[in-house]
């Protein structure tokens, strides 16, 4: 089976189970923005392992993560996700991501300022793919909005969660390298 079919040349792409429709269709966005998520955390993990800031553990947290955003991107890639039994998240993978901020926010002293984002290298791209998943909130609600379109509670509450996972995370492996948060300061106007 080759990988190209040409049946996207024209810009439009099939939905599972469902019509065409064009490439920047509010769905397509939706779910292409949970794939660069999921990608985002392909670098994350590999940029963490490189670097040795990451344990076994925290890489096997970001592994589920990842196959849990290929779910979302399925249910959301359906016009009808229950004919399919595609709707996997639920309020346990929310309480689970609180447990794992939890956990990880333990070590970290309390944050009393804005920060930027940066530090060593995992953290960089932990805030970028924070910044993604801020994203990825902001078309699964936009897609949420379209008359005739259900999309779980779940998938929406579970984003906005794990933009703040992310976030902890981000300060931790600053913090096990070494690297102080940069703390936002209000610029000075220009001489």
């Amino acid at each position: 089976m080759k990988i190209y079919t040409r049946t996207g040349d024209a810009g439009s792409t099939g939905l599972f189970g469902g019509p065409r429709v064009c490439k920047d269709d509010v769905r397509i966005e939706a779910y292409g923005t949970i794939d660069e998520l999921n990608a985002s955390l392909g670098c994350v993990r590999s940029a963490g392992v490189a670097s040795g800031n990451f344990d076994e553990s925290l890489d096997q947290q970001l592994e589920h993560i990842q196959s849990e955003l290929f779910s979302i991107g399925a249910e959301l890639a359906t016009p009808d996700p229950d004919k399919y039994e595609l709707r996997v998240i639920n309020n346990g993978h929310v309480a689970r991501l609180e447990s794992w901020i939890d956990e990880h926010e333990t070590g970290l002293p309390p944050l009393k300022q804005f920060i930027l984002p940066g530090g060593c290298h995992a953290a960089s791209i932990l805030h970028l793919a924070r910044a993604i998943c801020r994203r990825a909130e902001r078309r699964v609600v936009t897609l949420a909005a379209v008359d005739g379109v259900i999309v779980s509670d779940a998938v929406i509450v579970y984003l906005n969660r794990l933009s703040d996972y992310l976030f902890v995370l981000s300060r931790e492996a600053n913090s096990q390298a070494g690297i102080e948060d940069v703390i936002w300061t209000r610029p000075e106007s220009p001489a």
